[in-house]
């Protein structure tokens, strides 16, 4: 089977049908058949994505690919600052 990649805004409106269908009576097995999902990827969904609305998700979306730029640029400086520190001592 082919994986899919959903953005934050398909699982919202994803989620949104499900949480409908499951109002109407329907059961969690037929959610997920229906929306084409595992039953664990609509548990994790739900923990994830539980009461967001579009807007939000595409913000922290926006923050998470932030945070990970961030990341990367003090590990940079991390491996810059062990350097001088080396050149500095003259063990080179």
């Amino acid at each position: 089977m082919k994986q899919r990649h959903h953005s934050p805004e398909q699982i919202i409106r994803k989620l949104a049908e499900g949480d409908k269908m499951l109002n109407d009576g329907h059961d969690i097995a037929e959610v997920c058949r229906h929306l084409a999902i595992a039953e664990s990827t609509w548990h994790r969904w739900k923990a994830q994505y539980g009461g967001m609305k579009a807007n939000d998700a595409k913000r922290l979306k926006e923050l998470e690919t932030e945070n990970g730029r961030l990341k990367r640029i003090v590990a940079d400086l991390t491996l810059d600052n062990a350097m001088l520190k080396e050149v500095a001592k003259g063990n080179f």
